[in-house]
C-alpha cells in the first residue's frame, strides 16, 4: 500500500487545513489510518486514529475538539481536518496504515505503511 499525505501549507493561529492521505494498491478501509507528525528536534508523535474495524476515532488530547479525522470510503482516502491551528501544530504530518490493537494505536511501530509527509506551518 502506497500512501500519499498532501494538504499542508502556511496558515496564520486560528486558521484552518484539510489533510488527506490517498491510498494506492490497497484499500484504506481494511486498516487503522493514523495521522501524527513531527516538529524539528522531537519525536514523532501521534496526533488521531481512525480504527479499521468500527471506525471509532482517537484524538492526542492537544488536539482534541480541534481536529477532526474521517473517511471516504469511495475515494479511499483519509482525512484529518484541523481547526483553530496554533503554532504547537506546526510540524511535518505523516498518515500511516496498520491493524494496531487498541493499546498500540499511539505507537509509530504499529503502523506497516507510512506516507510521505506533509509540512504544515501556523504563523502567529
Amino acid at each position: 500500500v502506497q500512501l500519499q499525505a498532501s494538504g499542508g501549507g502556511l496558515v496564520q493561529a486560528g486558521g484552518s487545513l484539510r489533510l488527506s492521505c490517498a491510498a494506492s494498491g490497497g484499500t484504506l478501509r481494511d486498516y487503522g489510518v493514523a495521522w501524527f507528525r513531527q516538529a524539528p528536534g522531537k519525536e514523532r508523535e501521534f496526533v488521531a486514529v481512525i480504527r479499521q474495524s468500527s471506525s471509532t476515532t482517537y484524538y492526542a488530547d492537544s488536539v482534541k475538539g480541534r481536529f477532526t479525522i474521517s473517511r471516504d470510503n469511495a475515494r479511499n482516502v483519509v482525512y484529518l481536518q484541523m481547526i483553530s491551528l496554533n503554532a504547537e501544530d506546526t510540524a511535518a504530518y505523516y498518515c500511516a496504515a496498520g491493524r494496531p490493537i487498541l493499546s498500540t494505536i499511539r505507537n509509530t511501530e504499529a503502523y506497516y505503511y507510512w506516507g510521505q509527509g506533509t509540512q504544515v506551518t501556523v504563523s502567529s
